[in-house]
C-alpha cells in the first residue's frame, strides 16, 4: 500500500461511492485500510456479524491476501491517523494496491475474479456495501484477541 497525506473522514458506515474515488489529482476519499493477523480478523468478522445481526452498521468489505496470513478491513478515510491497536497496522490508501476496478451503476465497485494465490475479497463491496466503523472494528478486534488467547490458554 503507498501512503497518502491525511483525509477527513466521513460519518462511520459510510458507503463505497464514485464520487468518495474520484477527485482531482487522485482519489483522496480512498478508504484506509486495517491489516491484522487472519485469525484474529476471522474472529472480529464473526463477532461483528453477531452483534448486528448481519445487518448494517457492521462489517464492511474485507480482503484476503494471497499468503493467507491477513485480512485488511476497509475503513473510512483518516482512520489511520489515530489507530493504534497493537497486532495490526492502519494504512492511509490512495486507491493502489486495492483493487476496486471501475465503478458501476455510480455506487459500487466491479471486482474482477482473482487470480489464484492473489488477495482476494473475503467480503465483497457488493455484498456489505458500507466500510467498517473503526470503533466497531477496535471492539471486535480486541475481544477477539482475548477469544483467541483464552482457547490457545486451553490447550
Amino acid at each position: 500500500m503507498e501512503s497518502t497525506g491525511t483525509n477527513t473522514a466521513p460519518r462511520p458506515g459510510a458507503s463505497l461511492t464514485a464520487g468518495a474515488f474520484a477527485t482531482e489529482g487522485g482519489p483522496a476519499g480512498a478508504p484506509d485500510l486495517v491489516t491484522v493477523p487472519t485469525r484474529q480478523g476471522l474472529e472480529a468478522v464473526d463477532i461483528i456479524r453477531r452483534a448486528t445481526g448481519h445487518a448494517a452498521p457492521g462489517v464492511g468489505p474485507v480482503l484476503h491476501d494471497g499468503s493467507g496470513d491477513t485480512l485488511g478491513f476497509l475503513v473510512p478515510p483518516g482512520t489511520a491517523d489515530a489507530w493504534d491497536l497493537p497486532g495490526s497496522a492502519c494504512t492511509h490508501t490512495n486507491g493502489r494496491g486495492v483493487r476496486f476496478g471501475d465503478l458501476v451503476g455510480g455506487d459500487l465497485p466491479d471486482v474482477a475474479p482473482p487470480a489464484a494465490g492473489a488477495t482476494a475479497w473475503l467480503l465483497p463491496p457488493e455484498a456489505v456495501g458500507p466500510v467498517t466503523d473503526p470503533d466497531v472494528l477496535r471492539a471486535a478486534l480486541g475481544e477477539a484477541a482475548r477469544l483467541i488467547e483464552a482457547a490457545d490458554n486451553c490447550r
